[in-house]
């Protein structure tokens, strides 16, 4: 559909108003009863097959395996096995050779017979598709630790690393917060190059369509520039001159990499609080001949098992935990809810959250900003060295609605911390300022590309509204320069890029709602082409919905094979943001929400909505299709019924 739709019959908003009101009264009150007793929401957070694959290999490689969790997920990796034979990086996706390999490795260690069907399909799956030797880095250097691949089959990344100046090309404080916390104790290991126990004997052979050690070109990514050449021919002299690097250096690098890492081990949310880092940091601590019941190993490994999801005759593993993110989400949605019951979970989840202000650390992003004060929220229950700025933004603007004298404090301590984490440009990465050295994702070991963590019209967009709603709009150059950011970096169809949330649908509403807060009139231009663009991509049913795939150049934007509640109320939210609230196209999609409400008045949500790094690893957030859908009712019913209060549209 198209801007035609404002030419349609517009429906009767009255008829529905009693349906309206009572949908978003049920569905605040089913969101509020998945609040925790101490006030906070936490939702499960789920990924493709990799995590829990690697999580079986792991307890593989130091030989501490649990047969019964091992089995439910088996379950679980059988059940989201594709049609095609392999496994996808979101649900409906195409195969992927990674996440199938690991799969397939997985299920077998688990005892599962090559010759069953599922596990033919799947290897012939591989095959047809080049084999192992083909799947990413991090799958191979899995690979290496289990004798699967020579390490040649590896980039060199020297643990001397640790021991490099900034002024270096390459430097940890020039990559990502996520980088850095999964390759120090990785440089360990590709150090030392230690094997699996392995009690099994497991291997994968049969994946390779040339033996391992008769491949003689392990890049088989596509150059992705003349950088990229550059650093495969760097990788070729680092490969014969690693071993007869200084002994001496190598031992200093050694200690500086677990001194890095115990500094940064975090307790039982573990280091980054994300699985990768928390595999890593418990091998390295292994290959360091660490003891086991060390405080420091038996910390980290009850860190990972609390990733795990038991679900009773299936169990899975999550990259990391959300509550701060599921908690301010939700106490928006309930703030626009606005009944006392809601109002007063809000007010128990505030209270929670301003006790998770990292006040007291100054963390990795202070390389960058020596003088600013701490001030941020984390996304996990505890990150201290990593808060964001997309969460501290959205916590800031919900305590800010909730109560602003209160929570003045905080709010104005993270508004601080947000304006001193503005980049160069005027835009705002996740978690550092300045991370922007783009030759760094073309290393051999970056095949990935998200080794970095430069500024995106998401984040950016939600600093925006924030800020925004304290009164600091365009009069202030830190607003200002942000707006221009975000105008600048619209696309040539009228949309934004999402780069924390799947696509163009959440980087749009995104965009819109921060352009409004900062009082850009809804007439300009640029407004205009996102609304028709919104408009455009309204399905049949009245939703939106979107899919991985438009990360991949020469994909669509913004259409995918079905609608899905969380994008469905992205695009409302976002055409509400700027007007667009009696448009019939909104009307369409309230309606899609009110008829897609499941038996928990909430609403189900296969889809994957959510990115961890575009194009490789994407995220299944279980609380989107509870806060967002419900968000949007509540607002088109306050904008339709006069309810709308002054801050409505920051976000």
């Amino acid at each position: 559909m198209s801007s035609s739709n404002l030419n349609a019959k517009e429906p009767d908003i009255a008829t529905g108003a009693d349906l309206l009101e009572q949908a978003v009264r049920e569905s605040a009150a089913a969101l509020a009863a998945k609040q925790d007793a101490d006030g906070h929401w936490v939702f499960p957070l789920e990924a493709d097959a990799t995590i829990p694959s690697e999580y079986v290999l792991f307890l593989h490689y130091l030989d501490e395996r649990d047969p019964a969790l091992e089995a439910k997920i088996g379950v679980y990796l059988r059940s989201i096995q594709g049609s095609h034979g392999g496994w996808a990086l979101f649900h409906g996706g195409e195969l992927n050779v990674s996440a199938s390999v690991k799969a397939y490795f997985a299920l077998k260690a688990l005892g599962d017979d090559i010759e069953a069907p599922h596990m033919r399909r799947a290897r012939e799956a591989i095959l047809a598709h080049g084999g192992a030797a083909v799947s990413n880095v991090f799958t191979r250097t899995l690979l290496a630790l289990f004798g699967q691949v020579p390490w040649r089959a590896v980039p060199v990344m020297p643990v001397e690393i640790m021991l490099l100046p900034r002024w270096f090309p390459f430097h940890l404080d020039k990559v990502s917060y996520w980088s850095r916390t999964v390759i120090v104790p990785l440089l360990v290991l590709m150090a030392q190059k230690p094997q699996a126990r392995n009690p099994l004997g497991i291997h994968v052979r049969e994946l390779f369509v040339v033996p391992p050690e008769k491949v003689k070109n392990w890049h088989t990514e596509p150059a992705r520039s003349k950088w990229t050449y550059f650093f495969r021919r760097l990788d070729a002299v680092l490969q014969v001159a690693e071993p007869w690097f200084f002994k001496s250096l190598h031992r200093r690098a050694l200690d500086r990499a677990r001194a890095w890492v115990d500094e940064r081990l975090n307790g039982e949310n573990g280091l980054g609080a994300i699985f990768p880092a928390m595999v890593n940091a418990v091998e390295m601590y292994d290959v360091l001949g660490i003891d086991p019941k060390d405080p420091r190993v038996v910390t980290a490994k009850t860190a990972l098992r609390k990733l795990v999801v038991d679900e009773g005759d299936r169990a899975w593993v999550q990259p990391c935990v959300s509550p701060i993110w599921d908690t301010a989400l939700a106490c928006h949605a309930l703030l626009e809810a606005g009944d006392p019951d809601s109002v007063a979970a809000v007010e128990r989840g505030a209270d929670w959250m301003v006790k998770r202000q990292v006040k007291d650390v100054v963390g990795d992003w202070a390389i960058q900003r020596p003088d600013l004060a701490p001030g941020g929220w984390a996304f996990q229950y505890a990150n201290p060295h990593y808060p964001d700025v997309d969460d501290t933004a959205v916590v800031m603007a919900a305590l800010d609605r909730l109560d602003p004298e209160k929570y003045a404090d905080a709010v104005q301590s993270g508004a601080t911390w947000i304006r001193g984490m503005q980049s160069t440009g005027g835009g705002w990465g996740a978690f550092d300022a300045e991370n922007t050295h783009y030759a760094l994702n073309h290393i051999p070991f970056a095949d990935h590309g998200a080794l970095l963590d430069p500024p995106t019209s998401d984040v950016s967009a939600r600093c925006i509204s924030a800020l925004s709603m304290l009164g600091q709009k365009r009069d202030d150059p830190v607003v200002k320069q942000g707006v221009d950011y975000l105008l600048a970096e619209q696309e040539a169809d009228g949309s934004w890029f999402g780069r924390w949330g799947t696509n163009y649908i959440y980087g749009t509403w995104s965009a819109l709602a921060g352009l409004n807060a900062a009082g850009v009139s809804h007439d300009r231009p640029e407004i205009r082409k996102a609304v028709d663009w919104l408009l455009a991509r309204q399905r049949e049913d009245g939703g939106w919905g979107e899919d991985g795939r438009s990360y991949w150049d020469g994909q669509p934007h913004g259409e995918g094979a079905t609608s899905t509640p969380s994008q469905t109320a992205w695009a409302l939210l976002g055409l509400m943001a700027v007007g667009e609230a009696k448009n019939p196209a909104v009307a369409r999609g309230v309606d899609y929400l009110l008829s897609h409400r499941n038996d928990e008045n909430l609403w189900d949500e296969e889809m994957f909505t959510a990115v961890g790094f575009p194009r490789v690893f994407y995220l299944r957030y279980h609380g989107y299709r509870a806060f967002f859908p419900l968000w949007a009712l509540a607002r088109y019913r306050n904008l339709t019924t006069g309810n709308a209060g002054p801050v409505l549209h920051a976000l």
